[in-house]
């Protein structure tokens, strides 16, 4: 990666832009809880999950979930009792990491059966193919083709070949994406830009500082931590559910 390591398993970068105000948020919401969660040098398979973070600020986190019906970023049913945001970047490893190794495991233990909802945030931090490579994926998911072009943005090797323009449609080809005219003007769009501002400044407000980084119905979790870390907290957060 061409950023530096933080922790095994996180990637930082500076923000563009963060206002006094935003900065004030993100510590009053808890951006020590997102530090405390990172993981560790030799983190093992059976991580336990993050320690909860106090009440106000749980809840606080747990209501960012958009449950949305139409949100084309989005895995799950909108009414499924636990929901995983993710901030991740398309140039981050880690990101890519946790796509291709604990992403697929999840959608197959949890949210093909109705537990889990996964809903996806842009959040790229990694400069300017980052911010192109975020806005491709928006407009693929415009034409029902996010996941698909999510999987071959997140293809071993794929992100060393960059997210220039040309190798953006090249993504969006390989996702079956049928209408590239349009793709390239969803791309180029304000909706895209507000869209992408969103979730920015949605993570920004929270403490998110570096990718990926997890919220399990309103619990944070730092980097790409092993799949263990993740069924824990949802186990815990379906429990909660219940009760």
């Amino acid at each position: 990666m061409s950023s530096s390591k933080t922790k095994a398993g996180t990637s930082s970068a500076k923000p563009l832009l963060i206002s006094a105000g935003v900065a004030l948020a993100a510590c009053t919401l808890g951006l020590v809880s997102w530090q405390a969660t990172a993981p560790a040098e030799k983190a093992s398979a059976g991580s336990a999950p993050a320690a909860a973070p106090r009440s106000d600020t749980s809840a606080a986190l747990k209501a960012l979930a958009r449950r949305e019906p139409g949100d084309k970023l989005a895995l799950g049913r909108p009414d499924a009792p636990v929901v995983l945001i993710e901030y991740s970047d398309f140039k981050c490893g880690y990101c890519g990491k946790f796509a291709r190794d604990t992403e697929p495991e999840l959608v197959k233990k949890y949210v093909d059966n109705g537990t889990l909802r996964i809903e996806w945030r842009n959040f790229p931090i990694f400069g300017a193919e980052s911010e192109a490579a975020a806005r491709a994926a928006w407009a693929a998911g415009r034409q029902d083709r996010f996941a698909a072009f999510h999987a071959a943005a997140y293809a071993e090797g794929s992100k060393e070949k960059g997210f220039a323009e040309p190798r953006l449609l090249e993504l969006a080809r390989e996702a079956g994406v049928p209408d590239i005219e349009r793709f390239k003007a969803d791309m180029a769009g304000e909706e895209a830009t507000a869209a992408l501002k969103k979730d920015q400044e949605e993570g920004y407000r929270i403490g998110v500082t570096s990718t990926p980084s997890f919220l399990v119905d309103g619990r944070p979790i730092a980097g790409a931590q092993p799949l263990g870390a993740f069924t824990a907290a949802i186990e815990q957060a379906r429990a909660a559910a219940k009760q």
